[in-house]
């Protein structure tokens, strides 16, 4: 049997492989790089596999096979099944086969459909086997037993890059379900410490409710019996301060705990939010004669105008504990990018009652301060007053 042209190599019909094949396997299993590079390097290594074998030297029509199939390797990601095809016509002309075996590894590596990956492989196999001398094709006689020998290594030939590519195609798949899982677990342990810090969220509703909420209630009806049984005027509206107080307590008890008892709220809906816009209820109901002075404009961030209110909400707690009868003056004001916020009261008109406490005020406020980059000072003054200062940096504060 001669070979397909005057100065060509043997085909795989003498029974001697294809020097171009086992590289082109190894180089379709290797790690992919980027797309622009690695379709330089097939295209230039499918004219390296023509090079070789000769194409073209007295055949042009060998030649305009072959650069078709070379061509057509830039498609073969896009469309894979008609660069398949483009790519046939040098599998039946020529020995140059390695286009056509990445256009099968690509087709094989980017479609499900088994049955038109087999016609596809049989289709190269026939293409390989085929005598084409225009007219008349001349076909491998498959009686004689050394034709079994071509006839099996085409088949290998087609089916290895077949095979190649349904593994990357599962390998790549398998990876995409090791993400989903990847992710599923993530989302499970996400939803199993929800639903503890739902759990936890509801007990603490329900000690809040039967015990904290229960003894407010209790405060806040014992005021409202002393403000009505009461003939003092000054009990009368230390009383009166108490009830209301006790009830705006209550509110805010009945806000916390019907967010605690809603699983999916969001962590910054755990509680209310107060502003500078709050500081003259929070005086009106502190029941202290104040004198509130601001000079603030209207865009401070808002954990420095939380800071400002809990501040001036500490002082005056501790002025009704350790300081009754006194008056207050509280001064805020915003210069040179810094905010300052005075609380300063005076001497206690009558003696402090013993009342519990943690003793925690003081400090919460300091830690808040610092993580704002600020400060907090605190002193007994001449007069037998106290006073409470506050300075935070607004420049950079979020």
């Amino acid at each position: 049997m001669t070979s397909r042209g005057t100065g060509r190599r043997m085909n795989s019909r003498t029974g001697v492989a294809r020097p171009t094949s086992g590289a082109a396997e190894r180089l379709m299993a290797s790690p992919a790089p980027p797309a622009p590079v690695m379709d330089t390097v097939l295209v230039t290594v499918s004219l390296l596999d023509v090079w070789i074998h000769d194409v073209g030297t007295h055949h042009p029509r060998e030649l305009a096979c072959a650069l078709l199939a070379t061509s057509a390797l830039v498609l073969r990601r896009r469309l894979p099944l008609p660069t398949f095809l483009l790519t046939l016509p040098t599998a039946l002309f020529t020995d140059a086969v390695f286009a056509t075996l990445v256009a099968l590894y690509t087709l094989a590596s980017r479609t499900h459909h088994r049955v038109l990956l087999a016609v596809c492989a049989v289709g190269f196999a026939v293409c390989d086997l085929t005598w084409w001398s225009w007219p008349s094709p001349e076909f491998a006689d498959l009686s004689d037993r050394q034709a079994l020998i071509p006839v099996s290594y085409s088949l290998a030939q087609a089916t290895a890059p077949l095979f190649l590519g349904q593994l990357v195609q599962a390998r790549r798949e398998l990876s995409l379900r090791l993400v989903e899982v990847s992710e599923a677990r993530e989302h499970e342990r996400l939803l199993l410490a929800q639903g503890v810090l739902a759990r936890e969220r509801a007990q603490l509703a329900r000690e809040m409710h039967d015990a904290v909420s229960h003894q407010v209630s209790l405060i806040a009806v014992r005021a409202g019996a002393l403000q009505v049984g009461s003939r003092d005027p000054e009990a009368k509206e230390a009383a009166a301060t108490i009830r209301l107080l006790s009830v705006q307590t209550l509110d805010e008890l009945r806000h916390m705990v019907g967010i605690l008892r809603a699983s999916g709220s969001r962590p910054t809906e755990l509680t209310p939010q107060p502003s500078l816009a709050d500081l003259d209820r929070l005086v009106t109901g502190s029941g202290i004669e104040t004198d509130l002075r601001t000079e603030l404009p209207a865009d401070l961030p808002p954990p420095v105008q939380r800071a400002v209110y809990r501040t001036v909400q500490e002082a005056l707690t501790n002025i009704r504990k350790h300081a009754p009868g006194a008056t207050a003056t509280i001064r805020i004001r915003h210069q040179d990018g810094t905010v300052r916020a005075t609380v300063t009261n005076t001497a206690p008109g009558r003696p402090a009652l013993s009342l519990p406490g943690a003793h925690h005020g003081l400090i919460g406020l300091r830690q808040r301060a610092e993580l704002l980059g600020g400060t907090v000072t605190s002193g007994h003054l001449g007069n037998g007053g106290y006073e409470l200062r506050l300075e935070l940096p607004v420049n950079g504060t979020h």
